[in-house]
Order: C-alpha cells, then structure tokens, then sequence
C-alpha cells in the first residue's frame, strides 16, 4: 500500500493491537482516528498517536474492516489437532512478504504437549536484526492460542540454521520472484 494509497478510519470499538516493531499491546479507544498503511496476509497496521500498530485480522471490524474468522472444529478426542495448528501458522503473513510464515520456511520445530495443552515453536526471522520479530511471535502466540485445546504457546526465536531463500516453499519462491 503506497502514500498515496493510505486511508483514514475510524474504530467502530475499542481495538487491540501491538506496538511495532517492540509487539507491546495497545488498546486503540472507540471512535479514533487512524491511518491504514498496510494490509497483508489479514493484518493491519494503522498510525495511531504517531505510532504504527498491528492490528490482528481477527479484529478488523474494529477498524470498519471485513474480519477474519479463524474457526476450527473442536477435536472430540479433547487433544489438539496438530493439522489445526499448523493452519493457523499458514495465517500469519511476513509484514513485508505477502507470503504466510510456513511457506517463507521460517517455522523450524513445532512439538505438542497434550498433557498440558502446550505447543512450542521454535522459528526464524528473515534476517537475525528483524525488527519486527516480537511482533511475529506475538502474531503466531495470538493465532495458535484459537486452535481448540491450545492452553499456552512458547515461541522460541532461533537462528541456527540462518534462514535462506531456498527453504522457501517452490510456491513462495515463484510468488516472490525468488526462484
């Protein structure tokens, strides 16, 4: 979205956000002015009091804005759905690449706890200095938190292998012109 292409709203409800690039949460009050500067992969990021926040999909009626639905079908055995998981993090779109985290290669590991209904991931960053990196993983924590059963998420940046075009997915690499 360029300059020019820019537009004011104003929030129909209060709405939550993070700070970018420190992924702080912000809470934007009801009927505020902001600026729309960027929609990828179904998040938003607005100016608000001279700051950028992210606004996640799921709460993009707050900004007058169709909302994604996020819905998974709760698994009957009680456990959580490893498929579902990885659903959500296909939701999750690089701020700067139109293209979702799983097919960037930026997910390395992905273990689940069903005792404690914990999921950890372990995932990687385009470029160790991202500054955009807490607010990746809060974007991942939020999303993977919908799936059915899901009770925490760790989120564990690492950097070992250092990321590379070529763990990209053969789709993402066409899209991106990286091929």
């Amino acid at each position: 979205m360029s300059a020019q292409e820019r537009t004011m709203l104003t929030t129909r409800r209060d709405c939550p956000g993070r700070l970018v690039p420190v992924g702080d949460p912000v809470t934007i009050p009801a009927h505020t002015f902001v600026t729309l500067t960027q929609s990828l992969g179904g998040n938003y990021t607005v100016i608000f009091n001279g700051n950028m926040v992210r606004v996640d999909g799921t709460d993009a009626d707050a900004l007058g804005l169709e909302p994604l639905k996020l819905a998974f079908e709760s698994p009957a055995d009680g456990k959580i759905s490893e498929a579902q998981v990885w659903e959500a993090l296909h939701t999750v779109y690089d701020p700067e690449v139109p293209v979702d985290l799983v097919n960037l290669g930026l997910i390395y590991e992905l273990n689940i706890d069903q005792a404690s209904g914990r999921v950890t991931i372990h995932m990687t960053l385009t470029a160790p200095g991202c500054g955009m990196g807490p607010v990746l993983v809060g974007d991942v924590k939020y999303r993977v938190s919908q799936v059915p059963h899901v009770k925490d998420v760790a989120v564990e940046l690492v950097f070992d292998p250092p990321w590379s075009r070529e763990m990209m997915s053969e789709e993402a690499q066409l899209e991106t012109g990286m091929f």
